[in-house]
């Protein structure tokens, strides 16, 4: 079992730590350009590839995507309770609490926990909150946003035209599929690169209110997930992934918007951190109880 759990966990670490290192040796590394490379194009190319594909039922992939809206909306709810009851600012701290990293470590995870069909379920949450921090993430940090936002992400047209090849079965040119495959290829690598590279430059004074959200947000996201896989009645690699990218630590683009907006960029910046370092001492702890 430890030797199944190191290799489920060790790449999504080797990843970062490499971005890590990166960063700390003083390379450029301008993780804004690299996160429009994975939204803007890998992420399409990966949702696309992997419904023409793997697989994966369109109803089964629409199902996790309608997990994935409810778990938001659990989060949202939750997470403006605590923010109201600890008498915190609702920006930025219900967007640390809203929104987890389902992408940079999540995918990853399911990707080596469960296979690409693993990685194919994942991805039906990577849309959803993907698409709602871009527009309603914004919002919480900044007071308002757009839909033109949304609608420039080439993401939420992936699924639509994905779903047009698998709903009737059309397998896709072969000079179509092997670009998307080559393509989506790049998303894993760089979520974790970027997650690395993105930590080595996170500034925090602090550690008591970081360390008091950052157990929040693992709690509430792993109780959030069993309820919704109970209530659902999954079982196996469903039941595993909703669980898995419900205990995820906070997503690192609440820094970047955090940053952009004025809204504490230094407490976010210690959010993300030390959730991100308590995930790796939690997730295999997770994935020993599903996989065992």
């Amino acid at each position: 079992m430890l030797a199944q759990l190191a290799a489920i966990v060790a790449p999504t670490l080797a990843g970062a730590l490499i971005g890590y290192s990166w960063a700390k040796l003083g390379h450029a590394f301008e993780t804004e350009f690299v996160t429009k490379i994975v939204m803007y194009v890998g992420a399409p190319a990966l949702v696309f590839y992997s419904l023409t594909s793997l697989h994966i039922t369109p109803a089964t992939f629409g199902v996790m995507s309608a997990v994935a809206a409810v778990s938001l909306a659990l989060y949202l709810v939750l997470g403006y309770a605590i923010v109201r009851v600890t008498k915190l600012p609702v920006r930025p701290y219900l967007s640390t609490l809203a929104f987890a990293n389902i992408g940079n470590m999540g995918l990853p995870i399911c990707l080596f926990a469960y296979g690409d069909e693993g990685l194919a379920l994942a991805l039906g949450f990577f849309v959803v909150i993907g698409a709602a921090q871009n527009t309603l993430g914004i919002w919480l940090m900044a007071g308002s946003s757009s839909l033109k936002s949304l609608l420039k992400l080439p993401l939420i047209y992936a699924v639509p035209i994905g779903l047009a090849f698998a709903i009737p079965g059309i397998k896709p040119p072969a000079w179509l599929a092997n670009s998307t495959q080559l393509m989506g290829q790049l998303t894993i690598p760089l979520m974790l690169i970027a997650l690395g590279a993105s930590l080595a430059r996170l500034r925090f004074h602090a550690l008591g209110r970081p360390f008091f959200i950052s157990v929040l947000r693992l709690a509430m996201g792993l109780a959030v997930g069993f309820f919704i896989a109970w209530a659902m009645g999954f079982e196996g690699m469903e039941r595993g992934v909703v669980i898995l990218e419900s205990a995820m630590p906070v997503a690192v683009m609440n820094y970047l918007f955090a940053e952009r907006y004025g809204k504490e960029p230094e407490d976010v910046a210690g959010i993300v951190t030390v959730s991100t370092v308590m995930s790796y001492v939690t997730l295999p702890i997770v994935l020993w109880y599903l996989l065992k």
